[in-house]
């Protein structure tokens, strides 16, 4: 049963910091990492001291009894722009839920840098953002009292927020409640409350869907510049193509389980074309 609540690697030296873990590198590439550009992680028996933000351990999901929707998973994610794919009802958009911290999984661990989403909520979530492909807002606040309410949560400035408003393209429907927009609207507002401050790690449904082309420049250069800033990006999306240049590692979940593919060839037409397999029939 479930439980609802409302590019850069870094190799490092011998020493260990509380955030930093030492794990073998093979076991995480596919059969795939034969490509030219695609090297393994293990290099002549050393080890890669890796920067890991979010870690799934054993996690296990059900809506149903007996209609296991993930099982256990594992998975350990560092900075950089990370894709999900996999076909529709695969467990992707569940997967997501859970790293974000809107499902909580029947049993396994989910952290970020460190800290138990479930046991520890406000230390994990404290810089995170969230994305729903279809957002859950209530439906009585306005767009601008929801903008304004994340302002006050991250201590920005309510003219950032009213900024925000302008660049989403909502100023003219700010003060609409919810309940009044169109669910691309609603997206877009929900969109607009992510780029309030400075979250290092930011988790995308379906980010793209149903957003115009002004928008959708707007959403890409948001996520150029957290990745410039060494945030962590995780994104669910059938959509390949905007991210192929970015994104250096994917995960790929089918049948309730998930596989790891890193690192990505970098030759950008190779690069494509693997990721182009891996996404087909999604």
């Amino acid at each position: 049963m479930s439980h609802h609540a409302s590019v850069d690697r870094f190799p490092m030296a011998c020493r260990c910091h509380p955030r930093l873990a030492c794990r073998p590198a093979s076991g995480v590439v596919s059969e795939s990492n034969d490509l030219d550009g695609a090297t393994s992680r293990r290099r002549r028996g050393f080890f890669f001291m890796e920067q890991i933000v979010i870690s799934l351990r054993d996690v296990e999901f059900c809506y149903r009894p007996g209609e296991r929707v993930l099982n256990r998973v594992s998975l350990q994610i560092g900075p950089g722009l990370t894709l999900l794919v996999g076909p529709n009802g695969c467990g992707k958009s569940t997967l997501v839920k859970i790293l974000a911290g809107i499902e909580r999984p029947d049993s396994g661990t989910a952290e970020i840098d460190g800290f138990d989403l479930w046991k520890q909520e406000v230390a994990a979530r404290r810089n995170l953002a969230y994305v729903s492909e279809h957002p859950d807002v209530t439906p009585y606040a306005t767009i601008r009292e929801v903008i304004h309410f994340v302002c006050r949560l991250r201590l920005e400035p309510l003219e950032k927020g009213d900024a925000t408003l302008v660049r989403a393209g909502l100023a003219f429907i700010a003060d609409r409640s919810i309940r009044e927009v169109s669910m691309g609207q609603r997206r877009r507002a929900v969109m607009a409350a992510a780029w309030i401050g400075s979250p290092n790690v930011v988790i995308l449904d379906e980010p793209l869907e149903t957003m115009d082309r002004i928008m959708r420049k707007e959403i890409l250069l948001w996520i150029n510049r957290l990745l410039t800033t060494g945030a962590t990006v995780v994104i669910a999306t059938h959509e390949i193509e905007p991210f192929v240049a970015e994104a250096i590692r994917v995960i790929t979940v089918r049948g309730g389980t998930c596989r790891l593919i890193e690192p990505l060839p970098t030759d950008h037409q190779q690069r494509t074309t693997l990721l182009e397999s891996i996404s087909g029939g999604t």
